[in-house]
């Protein structure tokens, strides 16, 4: 069964459109916000995204970024009401799949869909590797050098998300915003973060020796191979 994410912001659109996917036969998960959208793009493997530009929280292109920037080769269909051929040309060149302008037609929409998946995608997608760490999004099992690794629900996903970031400083804020979806900062998740972060550290490198987990103090951390 394919797996398609709406990210819109206009309630009735969005349910309406989760309603219609699942009597197609689609698994649908439908959200109003782009941080909601932009934590489950991190988290779990779809097939096709939908896509609104106008967020709140975080823009559509800025979804759309994040997803190319890591290779991902999940196919995206804006559906927005921006109808300008710059609009059109900002999206298609930030890595979309395809563009349909609200309003639209239903059977159009789905008529598009049934073309993006018989596509096909890269099986890349579904496994994330880096330094003898192998991911496989699907079945969420985690090995290293061929090793299983035991993790929690959380580890897995913190371990995904630092993969996909990997060379690049990841923070605590970063973590707690994406993964823990705590925004306001009210209540500082940095200790647990910490505690987190170091059951995993203990798993992906107390065995191995290449250390592929660094904290950068006053930073964050980074995932990253030791320099030789």
């Amino acid at each position: 069964m394919h797996k398609i994410l709406i990210i819109e912001d206009e309630i009735k659109i969005a349910h309406s459109l989760k309603q219609i996917l699942e009597e197609e036969g689609y698994s649908v998960q439908a959200v109003v916000t782009g941080e909601e959208g932009f934590f489950l793009i991190n988290t779990e493997v779809f097939d096709v995204v939908i896509l609104d530009l106008m967020l709140p929280g975080r823009s559509g292109l800025e979804i759309l970024e994040a997803l190319r920037r890591r290779d991902q080769q999940t196919l995206v269909l804006i559906l927005t009401a921006r109808d300008t051929v710059e609009d059109r040309i900002l999206g298609l060149d930030g890595g979309a799949d395809d563009y349909m302008i609200k309003p639209f037609a239903t059977s159009e929409l789905l008529a598009r869909i049934r073309v993006l998946l018989r596509r096909g995608r890269s099986e890349q997608i579904f496994r994330l590797q880096f330094g003898g760490l192998d991911l496989d999004l699907v079945t969420r099992e985690a090995h290293r050098d061929g090793q299983a690794l035991e993790l929690t629900s959380k580890e897995f996903d913190l371990l995904t998300y630092l993969v996909r970031h990997q060379g690049r400083f990841v923070t605590r804020g970063m973590i707690a915003r994406d993964l823990w979806q705590e925004t306001t900062r009210a209540t500082p998740l940095d200790n647990v973060i910490d505690v987190h972060m170091a059951r995993l550290r203990r798993k992906i490198d107390k065995d191995f020796p290449e250390k592929l987990l660094h904290t950068i103090r006053g930073v964050g951390f980074i995932m990253k191979k030791e320099e030789s």
